[in-house]
């Protein structure tokens, strides 16, 4: 029996699929799929992550503190005070503001009264030192508790001790 055209299969051998016939011309579709990886390079690593930034400081800082010659109001303990009252703007000021204080002191020294500055001030009630300042100018105002307070101010190592009750606006302390 002859073989089916088209059939490789051996003669007479019945329902035999035909085999592919080798042909020397490569097939016309586009170009054959690549199995490899498009990118073959390495992955880059990736940058290693940032620490936790520091907490931002505020958005307004307090300010520094005044200098301390400034005429402001200022916190001892307890005690709130100004001094001041060289200049004769500041001696106005003080006396714009000592409605606002209960206690003024004012530090002189010598036979005419020569006004003094740095005197060291320690209000002391009941044993109990409750404020402790520099009076950087001789008269200072004071908004304390009511009550006596004995005032201990030293200038130049000396001291001088005096009671003084709030309700008392012109205490003077001489050297």
């Amino acid at each position: 029996m002859a073989p089916t055209p088209g059939t490789t299969g051996a003669p007479g051998t019945p329902g035999t699929p035909p085999l592919p016939v080798p042909s020397a011309v490569p097939p016309a579709a586009g170009p054959a799929p690549s199995t490899a990886p498009i990118n073959t390079a390495p992955a880059a690593p990736s940058p290693p992550l940032a620490s936790p930034t520091p907490p931002s400081p505020p958005l307004t800082t307090p300010p520094p503190p005044p200098p301390r010659d400034a005429m402001v109001p200022r916190k001892a303990g307890s005690v709130t005070y100004i001094c001041g009252g060289v200049a004769d703007d500041e001696q106005r000021a003080l006396s714009a503001q000592a409605r606002n204080y209960n206690m003024g002191l004012l530090f002189t020294q010598g036979a005419r009264g020569e006004y003094l500055s740095d005197v060291n001030v320690k209000l002391i009630r009941n044993g109990r030192e409750v404020a402790n300042f520099v009076a950087d100018g001789p008269k200072c105002l004071l908004r304390a508790p009511e009550g006596s307070y004995s005032v201990r101010a030293t200038y130049e190592g000396r001291t001088k001790t005096q009671v003084v009750s709030t309700g008392t606006r012109n205490a003077q302390m001489r050297w």
